[in-house]
């Protein structure tokens, strides 16, 4: 049984993520850092989706409100405005990862580097 935050809340630790991902949980991980940012490192089974474009990609990727999503940045802030953005857009099961890429680094996978 998998346990998502509280819809009411935007943001997800990177533990809960680590456990929702260990669970087998379907879920869209999207990396809202930009291209550059990519090429450096990512976790793996993200799918790119930079803030830069943001908008104009989720209108066309997202169609089910009920499509669970986490999404991450370097640190938080971006992904927050994504999360916020496509919970305007209609998405209920949207997450911010709390402290981004570098949390999880720091939190679950040493081998992602830092920057």
């Amino acid at each position: 049984m998998s346990h998502w935050p509280d819809p009411s809340t935007l943001e997800i630790q990177p533990t809960e993520v680590a456990a929702l991902r260990a669970s087998g949980e379907a879920f869209l991980l999207i990396d809202c850092r930009e291209d550059d940012e990519w090429q450096v490192c990512r976790i793996d089974g993200a799918v790119l989706m930079p803030l830069s474009r943001f908008g104009e990609i989720a209108r066309n990727r997202f169609t089910d409100p009920e499509e669970a999503a986490v999404i991450y940045c370097h640190h938080g802030m971006r992904s927050a405005q994504a999360a916020l953005f496509l919970r305007q857009y209609g998405m209920h099961r949207v997450w911010s990862m709390a402290g981004g890429i570098e949390a999880w680094s720091t939190e679950i996978d040493p081998s992602v580097p830092k920057y």
